[in-house]
């Protein structure tokens, strides 16, 4: 399996991937997710968006700057079908060393605070809550991961 950048081919599977993913979450939360309605050809068009191909997309991740020099990860969707088998955290994994490669030092992300099974993953990857905010209906979760900066020559 490879992470790449999403190129415009690739538009109309992120979207079925990210409604896939996210439909579970509409009864709990009683709204659809943010990431279900974004648009993802501007998205692919600002080099925002990569996936994990085998050889289709079956994982998508939205990486944006974020103010404080950290980098967002916007979105994070694993085809529902292939859903635990690691490919989330590998989706992290690929997220830190974008940042690492960036210089940047911290990654931050946020989910609703009904979606319990997400935050509890991500705290078990080393993520740490640092706010919870209500806004545009949502009842966000905001965490964050420091990382490691590297040296020169690693």
């Amino acid at each position: 399996m490879a992470i790449r950048p999403a190129t415009g081919d690739d538009v109309e599977s992120i979207r079925l991937l990210v409604e896939r993913a996210y439909s579970r979450w509409v009864p709990r939360i009683g709204l659809r997710p943010a990431p279900m309605d974004a648009d993802y050809a501007a998205l692919v068009e600002e080099g925002d968006v990569f996936v994990l191909a085998d050889p289709g997309v079956v994982g998508v991740i939205v990486l944006r700057p974020a103010e404080g020099e950290a980098l967002m990860v916007e979105n994070i969707a694993v085809d529902p079908d292939r859903q635990g088998r690691g490919l989330g955290p590998t989706l992290l994994e690929f997220a830190e060393a974008q940042a690492r490669g960036r210089g940047v030092c911290e990654l931050r992300l946020y989910t609703h605070r009904d979606m319990t099974e997400n935050i509890e993953l991500y705290e078990r990857l080393g993520w740490t809550e640092y706010d919870r905010v209500a806004s545009e209906g949502f009842a966000r979760v905001f965490l964050r991961k420091h990382l490691t900066a590297l040296r020169a020559g690693d």
